[in-house]
């Protein structure tokens, strides 16, 4: 079975991006990690995540080596990516160069991929409550107008599957930091949209609105497609968000 991905609809616009979102399907993982797990540290067996990105990367027609990203601390930190490899402590990537595919980790949290048509740029982000309340995306558009000349208006971004709104439930140690448009209260708990909140940074960057795809999809809800940290207990696998530009 070979990997299944989600794919933004703008991006057949651009012959040479690759932008995407795995499921949880196409791997040889078992049991609550089934079966494309590709989360490095997670409790599956290792030599079986690194066959499973191995088959992923073969599906892609590239190799680890070409990869970059790591192991998200849910900050708000943004790297510019020269060479591939493995960056822990960062949140997001960007780079300009042709043939590095960016990743970050999802079983729940936003991701968010990134490009720049007329500067050739592409950012990958991982956004979970802590990192959107501190406008991880609204920093990295920041970053990439800094470090490469990019500009927003320019930009089209895919905010992919996640933890929906009806399903996000919190209580007011965190709901208190978010808008209340973007938080309702159930009962002694709040439910918070963070794909909302994460388009709306990413409007405030610049970004035109209509230049924004959202995954309609929810981890949660479609738990049997994609993998959810939280409905599952948090034992479970995990899913890449991969952006890159193709080598000419």
């Amino acid at each position: 079975m070979t990997p299944q991905l989600e794919i933004p609809e703008f991006v057949k616009q651009y012959p040479m991006l690759f932008m995407a979102q795995t499921t949880r399907y196409g791997g040889t993982s078992w049991g609550p990690y089934a079966s494309l797990n590709l989360g490095l540290h997670t409790e599956d067996d290792r030599d079986t995540v690194l066959e499973n990105r191995a088959r992923l990367w073969r599906f892609l027609g590239t190799e680890e080596g070409c990869v970059a990203g790591g192991h998200q601390v849910h900050g708000d930190l943004v790297k510019r990516v020269n060479a591939p490899g493995y960056y822990n402590g960062y949140d997001a990537f960007i780079t300009n160069v042709p043939g590095i595919f960016l990743t970050v980790t999802i079983a729940d949290c936003v991701p968010i991929l990134i490009f720049d048509p007329v500067r050739n740029v592409i950012a990958a982000i991982h956004a979970g409550w802590r990192g959107t309340v501190a406008d991880i995306s609204g920093k990295t558009m920041q970053k990439m107008m800094e470090d490469y000349g990019s500009q927003p208006k320019d930009c089209v971004a895919y905010i992919g599957v996640c933890i929906d709104f009806d399903q996000f439930e919190v209580g007011e140690e965190v709901a208190q930091h978010f808008d209340p448009s973007l938080k309702k209260e159930v009962g002694e708990k709040f439910k918070v949209n963070l794909k909302e909140a994460n388009r709306r940074q990413l409007t405030r960057a610049g970004i035109r609105s209509e230049a924004i795809e959202v995954s309609p999809y929810c981890t949660f809800r479609d738990s049997d497609r994609f993998f959810s940290h939280r409905k599952e207990g948090g034992i479970t696998g995990r899913m890449l968000a991969i952006v890159g530009m193709k080598e000419h």
